[in-house]
């Protein structure tokens, strides 16, 4: 019993919450979030591909160590071959250790460079999955930004509606005894127009009016042979 009377309490609240929360604010929050979560995706995106980016240097860097180890084995080899062509043993075995002890760097770097690019492989193979997924999440956004856009075309369509309701409920309601009638409003307006377009007239008949008036077309006569010269460099017919 008690968790039943626990899942009704958890239901109620539920409701209470989905009633309370304003529809646009739920929308906003869900793109806010939806965002935040693309810019850690990009965040951790750009990190796998700078690790490739870091790799390719290091591969670039310990082939020049190869070659470099390469080449010192080689004069090692031919300082010990010139050494024992003169018959000096302490050089031949000098050298020789030399060549053995290069012999062991290079080894070792070409070991690393192995790994390197073992390494490589595996984070080629990574940043292109973060891309891929960079790319899928971004036309996520953007779909979830147009269902925005249409969510709150809908939720401004209801609010509209019930604003009508409101007006026809108003209006169903009966209007107060002491508020002027449409008539009475209609003519108000009548009177303010015909005052306004009067005031326009006796304007138009003062010095000042007709100024406004000659400058006015001046400037539409300016704005013509604009139109002329801007056709004629382009040579469109007027």
């Amino acid at each position: 019993m008690l968790k039943r009377w626990l899942a009704y309490i958890r239901a109620w609240f539920k409701q209470v919450s989905e009633d309370v929360m304003d529809p646009e604010i739920e929308i906003r929050s869900a793109i806010d979030e939806a965002k935040r979560t693309d810019q850690d995706l990009r965040n951790q995106a750009a990190k796998v591909i700078a690790h490739r980016t870091q790799l390719e240097s290091q591969i670039e860097s310990a082939a020049e160590d190869v070659g470099q180890a390469r080449e010192m084995a080689k004069q090692a080899l031919l300082k010990s071959d010139e050494a024992k062509q003169a018959g000096d043993e302490a050089s031949v075995v000098k050298w020789n250790q030399a060549a053995q002890s290069l012999a062991m760097k290079l080894q070792a770097s070409e070991n690393n460079v192995a790994s390197l690019k073992k390494q490589y492989g595996i984070a080629v193979e990574q940043a292109e999955t973060a891309k891929e997924a960079v790319q899928t999440n971004a036309m996520s956004l953007q779909e979830l930004s147009a269902k925005r856009m249409e969510m709150l075309g809908s939720l401004e369509q209801a609010k509209m509606q019930e604003s009508v309701n409101s007006a026809v409920e108003a209006l169903s309601s009966g209007i107060d005894d002491g508020m002027p009638s449409l008539d009475e409003i209609e003519r108000k307006i009548e009177q303010r127009k015909a005052e306004a377009m009067a005031k326009a007239e006796l304007r138009e008949a003062t010095p000042e009016g007709a100024e406004a008036e000659l400058r006015k077309s001046v400037n539409m006569a300016e704005a013509d042979a604009t139109l002329d010269e801007l056709r004629a460099e382009l040579g469109l017919q007027s």
